[in-house]
């Protein structure tokens, strides 16, 4: 008699991969149907990434922008604007199961990333400047 095969135990190792794939797809088709949106105010944006659940329920689209912080507020609602043809696009060309509802949010990790290396450019300026002092 043989015993019955024993399941994985990690069931969630084999689902972050496919999570993973699926939020780097996401993210461009989304990227690329903001290019064929014909709107000037979405000209500079970048979709950084996109995080959706597990359910495929919701999708949260971090984006940056040249405006930065300062155009957030009105990147917010030309997003917003455009989410059904985006979400539209997504559904035509991603083989899922459903389609998640998308929310978008400026990536705070790219703007933390770039305070953290001005902070380190000021102080390598002026260490070189003191330097040049002493010298």
């Amino acid at each position: 008699m043989s015993r019955p095969r024993k399941r994985s135990t990690s069931a969630s190792a084999h689902r972050y991969p496919r999570e993973a794939r699926l939020n780097e797809i996401l993210r461009e088709v989304i990227a690329d149907e903001l290019t064929r949106i014909d709107d000037e105010r979405l000209e500079f944006v970048t979709v950084t990434s996109v995080d959706v659940d597990a359910e495929l329920n919701r999708g949260v689209v971090f984006f940056d922008s040249l405006a930065g912080e300062a155009g957030d507020e009105a990147i917010l609602e030309v997003l917003e604007e455009h989410r059904r043809r985006i979400q539209s696009s997504i559904g035509k060309q991603v083989r899922a199961k459903k389609t998640p509802v998308l929310e978008f949010r400026p990536d705070e990790v790219i703007r933390a990333a770039e305070r953290i290396d001005e902070v380190l450019r000021a102080d390598r300026e002026r260490r070189d400047r003191m330097t040049r002092d002493e010298n």
